[in-house]
């Protein structure tokens, strides 16, 4: 391809709302523009680079024996209403009505789909195990889009589904998807960890993330170098501390506390460690209220909250002063005695004795508070776990790092072929629930992922294999001998099916060299003052050294690498 004829609109700034290196490398190198808040435009270079990692993970889901399809985006409340869904997937499901008045959302995700296609083109054991995928736009009205790819209202995603007779048969459709994921992100030349992650609205019995690390991950990687235990922030464990545990339990006091709210306020007046204070949380779960305990220097997991509830993360909200008061209670003084509410214990906490509550009386604490003696509780994994927390497996310090969530699997089991009727005909006959695994990957987030991952101070530094072109020839001035010998190379090169740019501009050689290296196209040609000898200057994008090269060596070393990459 020829300079000239291309769409190149390379900015010098980003717009003041790109902060991460994706986001604004991405917008500079002209690759993406933003339409609306979280949707955006993908430019020829940047559907190049969509397309070859879309590629990459269509080859590796055809050799895993998947079969791809392509479903609608639109989707008809009916089918979200026999999965239970339709209410309870919150605000970010899109919906909206046609001319007939007929319900419908943008698909998030295809579960429902999927469950219905299967259902009712599938009818005996013998057209099991089956896995479909396709590769799809996705709709989600996040509340504060942001980070350009990162988080969207719209973005591109590969979701999978397995269908089989039986658990042994989704264990292994799940073991054949977790290592086609790790073929897959290996060939992106992406660093990444593996960890045991929630289910959240997706719903099922076991999942786990593939993890991009980058400072600028919205997620949490809570892991263990010893036993090599990695779980995402959402579903982390730790060994629960022995700290009160074997105290003799000793009678119930109430304490004044004048204007001793929290944590901090409470110990440093009684004299006594933040571990010694229990903090009592009270959320609003629909319509029901309760009561959440963790240790005084923990914090509250919201998820592992709602899981304990078995409700929707947008279904649980912080309880106002108003309606703490309504239940018998005073903000900064509330504790789980006499409250007449469910109440969740952290399950280290349940092993703690004479703890420190709020009375729920003003200016008041209960000091010897004991669990089964002066409140009562259930008991649930449900604060956030924290670097140097002990491993549950082994007990040695965990350690923490950001990750940006690239691909998630899931075993669905009989989820929603049980609600929507998914079944087969076994061997005598009878009708059987279908067993379901679902696997996604988010194509938009990978490719932002990558350029977290490769750029440095001048751009993008791209694998090859994912390059929106392998090579550009950047002539210091495109006449006579130079125009010559750059054409020369250009031709011998698009011969060896090597993806080449000609920058044929009229524009000075800085911003050619500056262009190229934002685009992070991987290797360059400078076709310069040597031109009449044959001898050209070489760079790789990756290390930015140069070498002189005769035209032979520099054509043989390019098509030696783009070789190499395809294998």
């Amino acid at each position: 391809m020829k300079a000239s004829k291309m769409l190149i609109p390379t900015l010098k700034e980003a717009p003041n709302e790109a902060i991460i290196a994706s986001h604004i490398y991405l917008i500079r190198a002209g690759m993406i523009r933003k339409l609306v808040a979280g949707v955006y435009n993908f430019l020829p270079l940047g559907i190049r680079v969509l397309h070859k990692v879309e590629n990459i993970i269509r080859e590796e889901m055809d050799q895993s024996g998947a079969q791809e399809i392509l479903s609608s985006a639109i989707q008809p409340k009916e089918l979200w209403e026999l999965s239970g869904r339709w209410q309870k997937y919150g605000p970010e499901l899109m919906r909206f009505k046609d001319r007939h008045d007929r319900e419908f959302c943008l698909g998030p995700t295809h579960e429902e789909i999927f469950t219905d296609l299967i259902k009712n083109e599938v009818k005996s054991y013998k057209n099991l195990p089956l896995n479909i995928y396709q590769i799809q736009t996705k709709y989600r009205d996040e509340l504060r889009p942001r980070f350009g790819l990162m988080r969207g209202r719209e973005f591109i995603m590969k979701d999978a589904y397995s269908f089989d007779m039986d658990e042994k048969g989704l264990n292994e459709a799940y073991q054949n998807m977790y290592e086609t994921y790790q073929r897959i992100f290996t060939r992106l030349h992406l660093k990444y960890k593996i960890v045991l992650a929630d289910t959240g609205a997706i719903g099922g019995s076991e999942s786990h993330q593939f993890m991009a690390l980058s400072e600028v991950g919205e997620s949490n990687i809570i892991y263990c170098d010893h036993c090599h235990y990695a779980a995402d922030e959402e579903k982390a464990e730790s060994w629960d501390s022995d700290y009160k545990n074997n105290e003799a339990e000793l009678p119930l006091e109430k304490v004044y506390t004048p204007n001793q709210k929290t944590i901090e306020e409470v110990s440093h007046y009684l004299n006594v460690s933040t571990q010694d204070v229990v903090k009592t949380m009270v959320y609003k779960a629909n319509e029901a209220y309760v009561c959440v305990l963790v240790r005084g220097d923990r914090e509250v997991n919201l998820i592992k909250v709602c899981n304990a509830l078995q409700i929707a993360e947008h279904e649980l909200v912080l309880a106002s002063k108003e309606e703490i008061e309504k239940l018998g209670s005073v903000d900064g003084f509330v504790g789980p005695c006499h409250m007449k509410i469910r109440v969740l214990v952290d399950q280290e906490v349940a092993k703690m004795k004479n703890i420190i509550v709020g009375a729920n009386q003003k200016d008041y604490h209960f000091v010897n508070v004991n669990i089964n003696r002066d409140y009562n509780g259930e008991i649930f994994f449900l604060r956030d776990c924290k670097e140097n927390d002990l491993c549950p497996i082994c007990k040695q310090p965990l350690k923490s790092q950001r990750g940006i969530e690239i691909g998630q699997i899931f075993k669905l089991k009989t989820k929603y072929s049980d609600s929507m009727g998914c079944t087969y005909l076994n061997e005598e006959g009878k009708n059987i629930p279908m067993v379901m695994g679902c696997y996604g990957i988010g194509v938009t987030r990978t490719l932002a992922s990558i350029v977290e991952q490769y750029h440095d101070e001048q751009g993008i530094i791209w694998p090859l294999n994912v390059a929106p072109y392998h090579v550009v020839i950047i002539p210091i001035r495109y006449q006579n001998e130079q125009q010559e010998l750059a054409d020369s190379i250009y031709h011998q090169l698009q011969e060896k099916h090597v993806e080449v740019i000609l920058d044929d501009r009229n524009v000075q050689a800085g911003v050619k060299f500056k262009d190229w290296d934002l685009i992070g196209i991987p290797m360059s040609i400078t076709v310069g003052k040597r031109a009449s000898e044959g001898i050209v200057e070489f760079k790789f994008r990756s290390d930015n050294q140069k070498q002189e090269l005769t035209v032979d060596e520099v054509i043989d070393l390019i098509v030696d690498k783009v070789n190499k990459e395809s294998r």
